[in-house]
């Protein structure tokens, strides 16, 4: 057992002070007043800084120079955990674009793999696509777009352990296709999608639990057609990913959204690419035969279009703190329990209480990440 000293610790949506974080094994034992540590626990100070839930990212394509669909393998999950680890996400869910049924078959393939092998930080996977709108593909490969059929479905749901987020577009399926889905353990979230109030709510009816991106490559919010952006306002029970990068979506918009879901049903996702946390002098990758420019802070194909990005998740929540109007605990939370709860994991993971996963983060005065544990490991 070890006691973690020395800086406020978030618990309990506070800030606490003069605490320690009992870590006993692969999880969280106590939070205790520093008078209460135990005399045989080996202290750990931290000398200042803070203490928070490690970052939970439900949208991760690539990292460290690698990007999931090139090559679907232990190896590269490996890779994009590692350098996303860096900046304190301590669970994600590699996440597969559009692609074949060959490849998406190698991709759960090779998550389970990862996640028998105990590969620190993997959660499952997100599989986005290829059921999409060619209307709202944004750089998707649209000759990939497919629909579902119990074959397809089969395979969808086909991951032995850890959680499927599977991100579709709900015009895009038959009545019942989603609630088979959700039936069979899958989250499903609407992204690329063009379709209006009517169906999303029908598809929420079916299940489908979250809006993948909110705001990009999805139907607007007008005034007489509410579309996919009006059917997630509109939605207590849904969560809602956005991406806080101040390129993706105005600030303003995204404070109206964080106004109208909630902290807890916001989740920051950071759509990374193989530039975070790549070796120097990176600069683009092939992402379908296009070429996508690494070279500055936006990630773009020729055409000008945004490919994903560059963020990471600490720079997701100082963006969240600084721009968005929450409080650095809200900007964490949405970092960390909220995508634990979206996954339904959060008895397990997004806090720091006891009988959770030692999964932890901790952050310099200035908002850097100092060091991370992933089940008590670090």
């Amino acid at each position: 057992m070890f006691a973690l000293t020395g800086c406020p610790i978030l618990f309990n949506d506070a800030w606490t002070e003069g605490h320690a974080v009992l870590v006993d094994g692969a999880r969280i034992a106590d939070i205790v007043p520093l008078g209460s540590v135990p005399a045989d626990a080996e202290k750990i100070s931290l000398d200042g800084g803070i203490l928070a839930p490690g970052f939970i990212d439900l949208q991760v394509n690539g990292g460290g120079g690698v990007l999931l669909n090139d090559a679907p393998t232990v190896k590269t999950i490996a890779t994009i955990a590692n350098a996303h680890r860096t900046y304190g996400t301590t669970g994600l869910l590699p996440t597969l674009i559009s692609d074949t049924p060959e490849i998406i078959g190698q991709a759960i393939a090779a998550v389970d793999e990862a996640i028998a092998l105990k590969t620190p930080g993997i959660l499952g996977i997100h599989i986005e696509g290829p059921v999409l709108n060619h209307e709202k593909k944004g750089v998707h490969d649209q000759q990939k777009f497919r629909g579902l059929d119990s074959d397809f479905i089969d395979l969808l749901s086909s991951l032995k352990s850890g959680k499927t987020l599977v991100t579709l577009a709900p015009e895009q399926v038959a009545p019942g296709e989603i609630a088979e889905l959700v039936k069979r353990g899958v989250i499903v979230w609407a992204g690329h999608t063009n379709a209006d109030y009517d169906t999303v709510r029908a598809a929420i009816d079916e299940g489908l639990s979250g809006f993948t991106h909110l705001y990009n490559a999805m139907s607007p919010l007008t005034s007489r057609a509410p579309g996919a952006v009006g059917a997630a306002f509109d939605s207590d029970q849904t969560w809602a990913g956005i991406i806080a990068d101040g390129f993706h979506v105005h600030d303003a918009s995204l404070r109206a959204a964080i106004k109208c879901k909630g902290i807890s049903k916001t989740v920051l996702v950071t759509d990374a690419m193989p530039s975070v946390g790549a070796p120097d002098g990176f600069d683009g990758f092939d992402l379908f035969g296009q070429w996508v420019d690494a070279t500055g802070p936006r990630l773009t194909i020729e055409a000008g279009n945004l490919a994903g990005s560059s963020l990471d998740m600490m720079s997701a929540v100082q963006h969240a703190h600084n721009h968005l109007g929450v409080t650095q605990a809200q900007a964490i939370s949405m970092a960390s329990l909220s995508p634990a709860q979206a996954l339904g994991i959060e008895n397990d993971l997004g806090e720091i209480a006891a009988g959770k996963y030692a999964n932890l983060v901790h952050l310099s005065d200035d908002g850097q990440v100092k060091r991370s544990w992933i089940n008590g490991e670090g």
